[in-house]
């Protein structure tokens, strides 16, 4: 039984770790929130205060730390006494993150791939570039480490797991749909940090088809689906995390992962990539002073967080599934639909982040019952999907499935 838990990271997703940590701090036990700028932690435990949302009486403090620094995350966790380490900071840290939990024998959770800040969209399969390469390092130690936990990847990957288990005995595809059919109110946006959100989009697009590798560009193949609440959507096929391990773990021909774009958004995202405002390599000014574009861009872009408030519209994001059961073929879609005003409400965060951040703490509680204890690293569909989409459930996001256009819901709130 493990409990107290680390939270790296101050931006809209730590927001929502933050607050249902506390809402489950029974389990959880006592919460610690680090990021360079300790500033932000504290802001983030006043909105849990305001909020009241501590279940029990209980610890909830804020550190400073620079994550890239083994040594000092290392100390930060003998100090705190975590037992669990959720990593909702940039992608950039994962990998220092990972090291000072297999040191101290802390379980580590992220919500997305390791990125090295110099390269965009390497060799497939993404995972084995960094994670895999310690499969035997957290083994050995006895370390738990559950990759990918936040919605996609992680519940998507559940999802898919869900559906081999309980729905069908052989899948032939997998069709990931992330749709926000939501609105900011604001001209241009991104929804998470946009150094990391950008790049999703301006490298190789991958996808798992005919048990190979197949690459496009981005916004080269669009799909238009008619989904559960949020109605008919315009989707283009995109690279993404969880990919990069359904392919090597569930023996499916073909996955795909599908996510929605407004023409706004295509025509920014286009004309900034097209002026070189997205590259991450230093231009040299007139006055002989060195900028990075990207940083420029994100600089001038409405903060992520600052977009919870005016937030409307609501998410769909699961799992089309076709293959057969029983001799006969079979479709469904295990899917979930969050609410952008619904989340702000409860923990001052959209949407977006709301179906990021639920997820890792729900993953931290079964770690701390023993149920995902497994002392080895995991993504998240090697791991039981019933108990995680359970809790999910109960925390706040429930799974719904259509079949043959009727809509039930199999793990309800």
């Amino acid at each position: 039984m493990k409990k107290n838990v680390l939270i790296i990271g101050a931006g809209g997703v730590a927001q929502v770790v933050a607050h249902k940590c506390a809402q489950n701090n029974d389990v959880l036990g006592d919460l610690h929130i680090a990021s360079r700028t300790v500033e932000k932690c504290r802001e983030i435990i006043a909105t849990v205060h305001d909020k009241k949302a501590l279940k029990v009486e209980g610890v909830l403090e804020a550190h400073a730390l620079d994550a890239r620094d083994v040594a000092a995350t290392t100390a930060l966790i003998e100090k705190t006494g975590a037992q669990i380490v959720i990593n909702v900071g940039t992608a950039f840290i994962n990998m220092p993150v990972m090291s000072a939990c297999i040191a101290t024998g802390a379980a580590y959770i992220d919500t997305a791939i390791h990125e090295d800040p110099l390269k965009i969209c390497e060799t497939p399969p993404w995972y084995a570039n960094y994670e895999w390469k310690r499969r035997e390092e957290c083994e050995k130690a006895g370390v738990t480490a559950v990759l990918g936990a936040g919605f996609d990847p992680g519940v998507v990957n559940a999802y898919a797991a869900l559906a081999r288990d309980d729905y069908f005995d052989k899948i032939d595809e997998i069709d990931i749909v992330d749709v926000n059919a939501g609105n900011h109110g604001r001209y241009f946006a991104t929804n998470f940090d946009p150094e990391i959100n950008f790049r999703e989009f301006t490298g190789v697009v991958y996808s798992w088809q005919d048990n190979a590798w197949q690459t496009n560009q981005m916004f080269e193949v669009r799909h238009d689906w008619d989904l559960p609440v949020v109605g008919k959507q315009t989707t283009y096929m995109s690279g993404h995390d969880e990919l990069h391990s359904l392919s090597q773990t569930m023996g499916v021909p073909t996955i795909r992962f599908w996510m929605g774009f407004g023409e706004r958004y295509i025509t920014v995202f286009t004309v900034l990539k097209n002026l070189g405002l997205l590259s991450e390599q230093p231009v040299t000014l007139a006055d002989g002073q060195e900028v990075v574009p990207l940083k420029v861009v994100k600089a001038v872009l409405p903060d992520p967080k600052s977009l919870a408030p005016d937030y409307t519209g609501k998410t769909c994001i699961g799992d089309v599934v076709k293959g057969t059961k029983d001799g006969k073929p079979r479709e469904v879609f295990i899917y979930n639909v969050a609410d952008h005003a619904e989340a702000y409400q409860e923990v001052g965060s959209q949407g977006i982040s709301y179906t990021a951040g639920v997820p890792p703490v729900a993953a931290a509680m079964l770690i701390a019952s023993g149920e995902w204890d497994v002392k080895k690293m995991a993504n998240v569909e090697e791991l039981p999907p019933q108990p995680f989409l359970s809790v999910l459930a109960k925390i706040g996001l429930p799974t719904w499935v259509r079949e043959d256009g009727e809509d039930k819901a199999i793990y309800p709130a």
